[in-house]
């Protein structure tokens, strides 16, 4: 059975407590580490060395926390060094165990010289502090500990606390952000055709769909730093690679598979959603009523397009241009000005993103086997991305290129009941 925590030992000297005690705080609020540290986990009456020697041995993962101070000095910090030292030897090669922490700029002991370290200091504490937690996430995985607690639906509009910039209520479902769609009919697709493209189809005919149940849509797109925790639990790299640099940008280079990969994962991880409820990729009639609402419009804030609303290009002559230096932005940039009529941001440029639905024609009928997952082949990109122009990123536009990995597709997930 996993445990529910990874236990983790804070080694330092008495000289850098007010640092360690903040770095104590930061660790413990995470939820799924628990931390000891000497003032907060020793009490009257105990032995020091017998407590130390106890809780070393019993910790799944040590941070070493290094200074000038702590390097020079006698006593406990050098004894709970060689402890931890020991215990790692004792350890499977390429084991996550003693993870040394300079606190300023100093030579390592020489016992620690094979372990690599992180620079904890003053000027990018938030840098390193992103990395201590990657190297526990990676521990934590091994031992089969959730670093992820589950958070449960905010139970009604009324109890929402927290609101979009328009004032619709938000609900957390695994501690990501969503908005609620309601049921009913919309009209889906472009009453004219617009442009030229390939591999793209441009909606055509409009005709009105009924969805017969309401949903929540994610408010943005998953984010790099959502997708590290995909890939903290599952091994596999990161796929952007200067991700820690842009936390809250639309996480891409993400294929169909790889997007339903993180769903399943998802899944697995939050086990408190409503009946007959799941996570998963958006259907095409899904996506494109949470982007434009009922009234038919061209993109999710009306019919004339703005570039103050989205992450697009300007026009189709700057696009080459535009493409050398343009890449993606903030997921909440935009927001509220470029919101859906539900509160759904960022659904026009920055990023495409995936659907559920095969490439089949209109109309859209979701009982001919375009949702069928099972089925192999062209799966529909919406939205467009930040080098599209103004009829690039119309919400009714669909792009097809079958089974592609680029720098411009990331994808955003629902809540909603299984599809049969």
């Amino acid at each position: 059975m996993a445990e529910h925590k990874l236990r983790v030992f804070l080694c330092h000297a008495s000289e850098d407590k007010s640092t360690v005690r903040e770095l104590y705080g930061r660790l413990n609020s995470e939820g799924w580490l628990d931390v000891w540290l000497d003032e907060e986990k020793l009490y009257p009456g105990q032995d020091w060395n017998l407590e130390i020697h106890k809780a070393v041995r019993a910790a799944q993962a040590v941070i070493v926390c290094i200074s000038r101070k702590s390097i020079t000095k006698e006593g406990y910090v050098q004894r709970e060094m060689r402890l931890a030292v020991d215990a790692a030897l004792r350890m499977p090669e390429s084991t996550i165990f003693i993870i040394p922490l300079r606190l300023e700029d100093c030579d390592l002991p020489s016992q620690l010289d094979s372990f690599q370290y992180a620079d904890y200091f003053e000027q990018d504490q938030e840098r390193a502090y992103q990395k201590l937690l990657v190297s526990l996430g990676m521990r934590a995985h091994s031992l089969g500990i959730n670093i992820h607690p589950t958070v449960g639906l905010t139970p009604s509009p009324a109890d929402s606390k927290k609101l979009t910039p328009g004032g619709h209520p938000i609900y957390l479902f695994g501690e990501i952000e969503f908005v609620k769609v309601p049921k009913g009919p919309f009209l889906m697709g472009s009453e004219t055709r617009f442009g030229t493209f390939p591999f793209v189809d441009t909606g055509y005919p409009a005709h009105t769909i009924d969805i017969p149940y309401e949903y929540w849509i994610g408010r943005f797109p998953i984010t790099n730093l959502q997708y590290a925790a995909f890939i903290l639990a599952t091994g596999r790299p990161h796929p952007v690679i200067d991700w820690e640099e842009k936390r809250d940008h639309p996480v891409v280079n993400i294929g169909w598979q790889e997007a339903l990969d993180y769903v399943l994962w998802i899944n697995m991880q939050v086990t408190s959603l409503p009946k007959g409820m799941v996570f998963r990729l958006p259907t095409e009639a899904e996506w494109e009523k949470a982007a434009r609402g009922t009234d038919g419009r061209a993109w999710p804030w009306g019919n004339n397009f703005d570039l103050v609303k989205c992450n697009a290009s300007s026009n189709a002559v700057s696009q080459l241009l535009e493409l050398l230096h343009s890449k993606t932005t903030p997921v909440e940039k935009y927001s509220p000005q470029g919101d859906s009529p539900y509160g759904v941001a960022d659904m026009t440029g920055n990023a495409w993103e995936w659907t559920q639905s095969l490439f089949k024609p209109y109309p859209y009928d979701s009982k001919d086997g375009r949702e069928a997952l099972e089925v192999k082949g062209a799966h529909i990109l919406r939205g467009g991305s930040f080098n599209e122009d103004a009829d690039g990123v119309r919400v009714t536009r669909r792009s097809f290129i079958p089974m592609v990995v680029h720098e411009h597709i990331g994808f955003r997930i629902v809540m909603a009941p299984k599809i049969p």
